[in-house]
């Protein structure tokens, strides 16, 4: 999710009425509040109908992904061992993809997509230990595949949708665009779910609720948080699908996976939860656990992992 600098700075402080100076000269400077964090809880690895979690996907928004193979993104994802890895915001063309990443052997099928008009801009990338059935790349819509948005693997029992979710950017002038792509979207996962149930991963550039993002008052005119954003993803949800960390951690604050470089806001932890797990009904009793693994560095996002019993 990318940003001028004026729009980072309302986003970073939320606020769009700094009061009078006069209000100002008459109040004391307050104490900088200790920022509120989010620990991560230990991974459930069992479904509530009682199964073992057999598949781990992992999705990250990489912001440049030659960038972070140099920032050692790679010695993470062999920790975390995913038997799926996503991967957005790549800005990488085919012939340009570090030899780190495509001779890595965990990784046998790897599957790109990059923009096919501009060099360094979106792009989409699917790592799986096992082959997929079959792998197709955009929703069949010219208009939209032209920017190397969405990757979608058949598996046995379920669908993998990875997805870089156009973003309304800076004085939202791609929000008309971006409904447009979210009435499309939404007709191409709910066709897909008629042969069998998807997970969509990926960065869908929208906080859904209050919730999910540190300063919901001043940013409801900024992209990600329109109130027409929202209702995109609301409709998703209506059309039968489930945000899988809200399913399990309905409350919970302060768990973000995006925070601007600007004004120190990940230390502050001022963020918002952009990137997702969303899931067909189908697999829900599957669901083992949603996580949020925001101590990992190297880039403005940090991953999220799928465990799930299919």
């Amino acid at each position: 999710m990318k940003r001028g600098k004026k729009a980072e700075e309302a986003v970073a402080e939320g606020e769009n009425d700094t009061g009078s100076a006069s209000a100002k000269k008459t109040k004391k400077a307050k104490e900088p509040e200790a920022p509120v964090l989010y620990d991560d809880p230990p991974d459930k690895m069992t479904s509530k109908d009682g199964r073992d979690a057999n598949m781990k996907i992992t999705s990250w928004n990489v912001d440049g992904l030659r960038a972070w193979v140099k920032k050692k993104g790679l010695d993470w994802v062999r920790e975390e061992a995913p038997d799926v890895l996503c991967l957005q915001e790549t800005k990488c063309a085919e012939k340009s993809l570090p030899a780190d990443i495509t001779s890595m052997p965990e990784y046998p099928h790897k599957y790109w997509s990059a923009s096919d008009e501009k060099d360094g801009y979106s792009g989409v990338a699917m790592l799986c230990k096992t082959e997929p059935l079959k792998v197709t790349y955009g929703i069949d819509k010219e208009e939209h595949d032209k920017e190397g948005r969405v990757i979608t693997a058949e598996f046995p029992s379920f669908f993998l949708v990875t997805a870089y979710i156009p973003n309304s950017s800076r004085g939202l002038v791609r929000l008309d665009y971006r409904k447009t792509w979210d009435i499309d979207f939404r007709e191409y996962l709910c066709d897909l779910e008629k042969q069998k149930p998807l997970v969509l991963c990926g960065d869908l550039n929208v906080a859904h609720q209050e919730i999910d993002l540190k300063n919901p008052k001043g940013n409801k005119k900024n992209a990600g948080f329109t109130p027409e954003e929202r209702e995109g993803f609301s409709q998703l949800l209506a059309a039968g699908f489930t945000d899988s960390f809200r399913e399990l951690y309905p409350e919970q604050t302060n768990a973000y996976t995006f925070w601007t470089y600007m004004m120190n806001c990940r230390s502050k932890n001022v963020g918002w939860r952009l990137d997702y797990f969303v899931l067909s009904s189908g697999l829900l009793p599957g669901l083992c656990d949603s996580k949020i693994r925001n101590k990992a560095m190297g880039s403005d996002h940090c991953p999220i992992t799928l465990h799930l019993a299919v």
